[in-house]
């Protein structure tokens, strides 16, 4: 059985989404969930799922040693960050080179980096008279999204585009294209 840990720091859609992709698969489980914030939203998703959830607070992400010890206690083979607001530490990127990936609202390498997450990579977007937006799946290191990408799918901006309008076209390739992607990677390994 191949096991994967989701990093969250939101309202967990995306892990709610990967949670019920992988619900009764005989290869692969999401055996928890874990958070860097207390009450965000995936905290009672989780529950609500049935998936153990871990808590840690942002002092115990510096060394990221106490994080590391639950994945390995969990044999967790691959991690996934969805939605996920904070650097992942020396000590994991260590201990899983290739093995923790990233989703990011858009076709990195534009508009990626600090700062750059959820509306305010749609707001970017639109300013700059982009046609085409989408997500990149990809690993990650040291520096904030510029990993190797895995997959990348796109699709249109619209003339008349809000951030919200294409936060819900950016939300449905995440949906569609992430748990397969992370099926593939724990498959193929």
């Amino acid at each position: 059985m191949k096991k994967i840990a989701i990093f969250a720091s939101g309202s967990g859609t995306n892990a709610e989404n990967i949670v019920k992709y992988f619900q009764g698969n005989p290869e692969i489980e999401v055996s928890v969930i874990v958070a860097n914030r207390k009450a965000a939203g995936v905290v009672e998703r989780a529950e609500r799922l049935g998936v153990l959830c871990l808590y840690f607070p942002k002092e115990e992400w510096a060394s990221g040693e106490n994080v590391l010890k639950a994945m390995r206690e969990r044999d967790i083979d691959l991690i996934v960050l969805a939605g996920f607001l904070a650097m992942i530490p020396n000590a994991l990127l260590e201990a899983y080179p290739n093995r923790i990936i990233n989703i990011h609202p858009s076709l990195l390498p534009k508009y990626g980096g600090k700062g750059m997450y959820g509306d305010h990579v749609h707001q970017a977007v639109i300013a700059n008279h982009e046609t085409e937006s989408g997500i990149t799946i990809h690993y990650v290191n040291a520096h904030i999204d510029s990993g190797a990408p895995i997959a990348q799918f796109s699709c249109p901006v619209l003339p008349d585009d809000t951030p919200a309008t294409l936060a819900a076209r950016i939300h449905s390739l995440e949906y569609t294209h992430y748990p397969p992607t992370i099926a593939h990677l724990l498959i193929t390994r």
